[in-house]
């Protein structure tokens, strides 16, 4: 019998996201578990560019920035998820968001990692790479990767509820 207990859904506000979360919520309600949402936030260097060669931000706007991503966050999770799921939103900063899960989900003894993945290929893939990729590779735990439009095996109950929901 798997003991699933905490599930964490890593969340950058995107659609694959989105339906990431979607079976998060899913599973923790079969499993009786815990939902964990976590979006990371990068930050600034100390050279003045970030991991992906972007200026930093100054202190007052990387704040700014975090409180806005947090505000995001609070706004995913509802109050039935805080109530059912005992959910919770948590906002990281580390080096990169792959880190950031992983450190996560090792300190917080997560038992399933839930992340969307948009499916790069070629010049994008080796460009950008993939934060669910280096999850996968790196996680403590298993891996549930999805990706937006895919085969849903979430009841239709939980896609009639997205569908309804503003964007």
């Amino acid at each position: 019998m798997l003991a699933i207990k905490n599930i964490l859904v890593a969340t950058d506000f995107s659609a694959c996201s989105e339906t990431a979360l979607i079976y998060g919520r899913a599973l923790a309600r079969q499993f009786g578990a815990t939902l964990h949402v976590l979006h990371a936030v990068e930050p600034p260097m100390s050279d003045g560019t970030n991991a992906i060669g972007y200026v930093g931000l100054i202190p007052e706007l990387q704040t700014a920035l975090e409180d806005a991503e947090r505000a995001r966050l609070d706004d995913l999770i509802s109050a039935d998820d805080r109530r059912t799921l005992h959910a919770t939103a948590i906002l990281r900063t580390l080096d990169t968001p792959a880190h950031a899960i992983v450190d996560y989900a090792q300190h917080d003894h997560i038992d399933l990692i839930v992340i969307g993945t948009r499916g790069r290929h070629g010049l994008a893939h080796v460009v950008m790479g993939s934060v669910a990729e280096r999850v996968v590779r790196t996680a403590p735990c298993p891996v549930l990767t999805v990706r937006d439009h895919e085969r849903e095996f979430v009841g239709p109950d939980a896609l009639v509820k997205r569908a309804a929901s503003p964007a």
